[in-house]
């Protein structure tokens, strides 16, 4: 029930990301070269562009004030950061995923210590108190902030790069071209890179290669296998709908709410 659940959740954010760059008139994808206003849109489209189309005629009544400027300056942001995009994608791509996966590791502690203390209530209170003030461990933060920076953001721009060019991105999202993509890339590219990320953040912890070696004999097999729930679905609806600059930015909201640590 919870994969299916989040399967759902992964192709909304992809359908309402893919009507925001065709609403932009992003030119780098076939997909965002169709028209809005094309009646012939099948209904997931349809249902997404409703949604934008909703928020729109709110901005424009006068009670909607606050909304409109909040649109506006969305809008406004989301354009600025496609332009950027474009004009120096690695870069704005690595800054991107440095900030997101540090986000999303400070987020990770945040819950693991109110979770601990919640399971302490009841115990001593210096144990309670041990428990809710640990603090933020800035050492793990900054080693995914950096492992976003420097690996995960160039290695996916580059093989997303290869891959599209190989597979270019089709006007129909469901495709065995779709299929094709996925299939390699979660079972040739992601096996190799989780084991690129194993041992980057192993060294960045200190560990030596004989325990990396050791933690990929215990762990790759269960990792894997997790994160093909997760990563799966987030794939297919990334190669679908998402055009090709957008990939690696989807990747990084999806790890910022999964549980998987890898893609």
């Amino acid at each position: 029930m919870m994969t299916q659940s989040l399967t759902t959740s992964l192709l909304f954010i992809g359908l309402v990301q893919y009507r925001f760059a065709s609403a932009f008139r992003f030119p780098q994808h076939p997909v965002t070269q169709r028209q809005s206003k094309n009646p012939q849109l099948k209904w997931p489209e349809r249902a997404a562009f409703s949604l934008l189309s909703v928020s729109v005629e709110e901005s424009s009544s006068p009670r909607r004030s606050k909304t409109s400027l909040y649109l506006a300056g969305f809008e406004e942001a989301w354009s600025s950061y496609l332009s950027a995009l474009e004009a120096d994608p690695l870069l704005v791509k690595s800054i991107t995923a440095g900030v997101i996966l540090g986000a999303a590791d400070l987020s990770g502690q945040a819950i693991q210590q109110a979770l601990a203390a919640k399971d302490t209530e009841g115990a001593d209170v210096a144990s309670a108190s041990s428990a809710s003030g640990k603090g933020v461990d800035f050492a793990r933060f900054a080693r995914f902030a950096f492992f976003g920076f420097i690996l995960q953001a160039p290695w996916n721009h580059f093989y997303y790069q290869l891959l599209d060019g190989a597979l270019p991105p089709t006007a129909d999202p469901f495709t065995a071209t779709t299929g094709i993509k996925v299939v390699i890339d979660q079972f040739v590219q992601a096996p190799i890179f989780t084991i690129l990320i194993l041992g980057f953040l192993g060294l960045l912890e200190g560990k030596t290669t004989g325990e990396i070696k050791k933690q990929l004999d215990e762990d790759y097999v269960d990792t894997m296998l997790a994160n093909w729930k997760l990563w799966v679905p987030a794939t297919a609806v990334n190669i679908a709908f998402c055009p090709p600059i957008l990939r690696v930015l989807f990747l990084n909201v999806v790890f910022f709410f999964g549980p998987s640590s890898s893609h």
